[in-house]
């Protein structure tokens, strides 16, 4: 069995997606935190584009890979590991999926931009683009409880770290951002519950948060407390 190896940190969301898959698929993994603020020599080494997440794999025949890129991880880790299966049989709806995990990137894009907002225009501007996405997230969403059903997938493994941030933003105060929108708003609750996307983060992970806000002086740390 190849020994498994996911370079992290503690707050990206990109790593989060491999964690849950690893664990969604009960593959025995090592977790090596890095400061990508320090990246170390070794690192640097082995990821093309300077990011996280990677996988390194260790076969027992002593020969090494690294993958880089959270979807190919993903994908990789669904091709050659047993568990329960992250991607529909079906073609279509596979490839459905598979575009629905690169427009969760393009939310977190906009995420990004609205937790590092500094004044209230740009918030708002996020504010905006990011209840536009979820609007079209909710004409998507089936019954649930999580994306495709009654089914964990990648889809869900992609969210589940965008949701999480709003754990945080939400006692800071009410965005609005999921205001009507029902099936969103019971998918995000059903991912919270899962275990997977529980342990995808430390416990510390909301004071990390905290603290990545007060470094880029988010405005959200400036609104009127949520009741």
């Amino acid at each position: 069995m190849s020994k498994l190896t996911l370079i992290s940190h503690h707050l990206c969301p990109y790593v989060q997606r491999a964690a849950i898959a690893l664990l969604e698929k009960g593959v025995p993994f090592e977790r090596i935190n890095i400061d990508l603020a320090d990246k170390p020599g070794w690192f640097l080494k082995i990821s093309p584009l300077g990011k996280v997440p990677l996988l390194r794999i260790e076969e027992e025949d002593g020969s090494e890979d690294v993958l880089f890129e959270s979807s190919v991880i993903c994908e990789y880790l669904e091709e050659t590991q047993a568990g329960a299966a992250l991607h529909p049989a079906d073609p279509l709806a596979r490839a459905r999926h598979r575009g629905l995990m690169e427009f969760g990137s393009s939310v977190l894009s906009d995420l990004w931009g609205y937790e590092t907002a500094q004044d209230a225009a740009q918030l708002e501007a996020k504010r905006k683009a990011l209840t536009a996405k979820f609007a079209t997230i909710e004409a998507a969403l089936a019954d649930g409880p999580y994306f495709a059903g009654g089914s964990f997938s990648l889809v869900d493994a992609v969210f589940a770290p965008v949701f999480r941030y709003f754990d945080l933003f939400d006692t800071l105060g009410d965005s609005g951002i999921f205001d009507g929108l029902d099936r969103v708003k019971r998918w995000r609750t059903a991912l919270s519950a899962r275990a997977s996307v529980r342990d995808a983060v430390g416990e510390d992970y909301p004071q990390r948060l905290t603290e990545f806000l007060e470094k880029h002086n988010s405005i959200l740390l400036r609104l009127p407390a949520a009741a």
